[in-house]
């Protein structure tokens, strides 16, 4: 299963919470994008997925990969009251918050996101069966995350530990039968 984080947003560049805002691509991050494609291509996904959002979409447009269709549950968490405002700015409001361990007010838990990362892995791994397939997920930082822990049987929360940089591209499989991750924020450009 291929991951591609959508590309930088001036939001995701100066670190504001970006859930339900739907927030375009900088000129960056559409460079970003156009820079994925080659090593998108190398994977022939026979299913892509992608958030319903416009930043996750342009991402695959620019990419160049085919959306077979959008999913709602690959929309990014929905931070609530902390919107548009970064970790800072709200621990100043909330000493020692942070969205992973106390959810965002207003707006989503970090297992309430699981569950939809858990609907979103069901549907598609149907289409990891055969020989070499490959399924692509185009989303948002935060929610793919989460996604890759639960494919690891982890709890939502454990998505805190896995760093993913806008435009970057990550790999889940399996070892032995064992899901793991294969690739994790790997850079398509500089």
């Amino acid at each position: 299963m291929l991951l591609l984080r959508h590309g930088e947003t001036e939001w995701s560049r100066t670190g504001r919470h970006t859930g339900t805002t739907d927030v375009p691509l900088t000129e960056r991050g559409e460079e970003q994008a156009r820079a994925a494609a080659p090593v998108v291509a190398s994977y022939e996904p026979s299913l892509v997925v992608a958030s319903p959002l416009e930043r996750a979409r342009r991402t695959a447009d620019l990419a160049g990969l085919r959306v077979d269709r959008t999913d709602d549950d690959l929309r990014e968490w929905d931070y609530g009251e902390v919107e548009g405002i970064t970790t800072k700015d709200w621990q100043r409001r909330d000493p020692g918050w942070s969205v992973w361990e106390r959810g965002a007010p207003g707006g989503e838990s970090a297992d309430e996101v699981g569950a939809r990362a858990d609907r979103v892995l069901a549907r598609v791994t149907e289409g990891l069966e055969g020989e070499h397939p490959t399924v692509a997920l185009v989303a948002h930082g935060h929610l793919l995350r989460v996604l890759a822990a639960r494919w690891l049987g982890l709890d939502a929360a454990a998505g805190a530990l896995l760093r993913l940089d806008p435009a970057t591209l990550s790999l889940l499989g399996y070892e032995h039968d064992r899901r793991v991750v294969l690739v994790w924020n790997a850079p398509v450009s500089t």
